[in-house]
């Protein structure tokens, strides 16, 4: 008896009537089989694959030597990928990679068989993004791109990553330009709040905290040099900080006094009570509700309402910097790494710009002037 094999089949352009219609033939029970699975003009190669792969897979079932499963793109990610990821994922990183994943992916390769996307095919797609989106965005969509088929190939679905050499296009769109304050801001920011909101913003701005991690502190272990910061809550779900350590953060002299003031007037001065209590007491504030009722409306008529918790983040690293303090130090007080301190979040003003070509410029003709003195 002939030995069954494992088949791919074949998908074929052929006119019937006045349309072009894709053919799929294949073998099934000894004979030869066809089928036809739409037209040219509305069904992609990419799809047509999909169907052809799907019609296949009964018939190739528990054939030896053959691929274990043939995935769509959508089937991949709904049942592989994501899956995966959520393992390590922290529900913040979830929810935003999750809907990139699902708005600009699945629409554009959700029905493609997942072996027979191409270069080609993704390089088109981030163009076509690039008209409508700026450099940021196109860039995470590469990056989820790549991950998704590095996986792939992990797992012998495809034999390379048609992802690794992806470009992102010249001509994305500008993206909003967000910049740190100046040292006057920042006093203009503290000045226009109550006591609360003031220490919360000190906490951002000079300790360099995250809004999770500040609005999750419970008082035991705040003292008057330093505190712990091990959780951080987001959309009301307690977890451990962002980068999973647990460090120390320093407090400075004036901060330490405001916390004092505030600790004064807690109605909830027990060690398990939360620094920074709702109305209910049980539970911490919501950043969302602090900055949206109480924040942003106060700064607005400052002028400073698109000043954000990410923007005194990106404060407390670009002044850090500015006034000469160690990076590696910074960093380990915000809870990052080196590279993204440097690369990310620090931000040179046009004072230290001119300063340092005004000092290499000062160098320069010192050095080329003491020979000839």
């Amino acid at each position: 008896m002939r030995r069954k094999r494992f088949q791919k089949g074949s998908l074929q352009p052929r006119k019937h009537c006045q349309y072009r219609m894709w053919v799929a033939c294949y073998w099934e029970n000894g004979g030869r089989r066809s089928k036809v699975l739409g037209r040219c003009s509305q069904l992609g190669r990419g799809e047509a694959e999909a169907a052809l792969a799907a019609i296949l897979q009964p018939i190739n079932n528990g054939v030896a030597r053959g691929p274990r499963i043939i995935y769509t793109f959508v089937q991949f990610i709904e049942n592989v990928y994501l899956p995966f990821c959520r393992r390590s994922w922290k529900e913040s990183t979830a929810g935003t990679s999750e809907q990139i994943v699902r708005t600009h992916l699945i629409p554009e390769f959700g029905k493609y068989l997942l072996s027979a996307i191409r270069r080609e095919e993704l390089q088109d797609m981030l163009d076509r993004k690039a008209l409508e989106l700026s450099i940021s965005p196109a860039s995470h969509i590469r990056w989820f791109l790549n991950a998704i088929f590095k996986l792939a190939v992990s797992d012998g679905l495809v034999f390379g990553n048609p992802a690794a050499e992806l470009r992102i296009p010249k001509k994305c769109q500008p993206g909003r330009m967000m910049r740190s304050l100046s040292e006057g801001e920042v006093m203009e920011y503290l000045d226009v709040f109550d006591l609360r909101e003031a220490l919360i913003s000190r906490l951002a701005i000079f300790e360099g905290m995250r809004p999770g991690e500040i609005l999750a502190l419970l008082s035991k272990v705040v003292g008057q040099n330093a505190m712990t910061v091990d959780r951080r809550i987001y959309k009301r779900v307690f977890d451990t900080p962002k980068n999973g350590k647990t460090r120390e953060v320093a407090i400075s002299d004036s901060t330490w006094e405001l916390l004092k003031e505030w600790r004064d007037l807690a109605k909830d001065p027990s060690p398990e009570g939360f620094v920074f209590p709702s109305e209910a007491l049980t539970t911490p504030l919501t950043a969302d509700n602090l900055w949206r009722r109480t924040m942003q409306p106060k700064l607005a008529k400052i002028g400073l309402g698109w000043a954000t918790f990410q923007v005194l983040r990106k404060t407390n690293a670009s002044l850090s910097t500015k006034c000469g303090v160690d990076p590696k130090v910074a960093a380990d007080q915000r809870g990052h790494g080196l590279g993204v301190s440097m690369e990310v979040y620090t931000c040179s003003d046009l004072e230290q710009k001119r300063a340092a070509v005004n000092k290499l410029e000062a160098a320069v003709i010192k050095k080329t002037a003491s020979p000839q003195a």
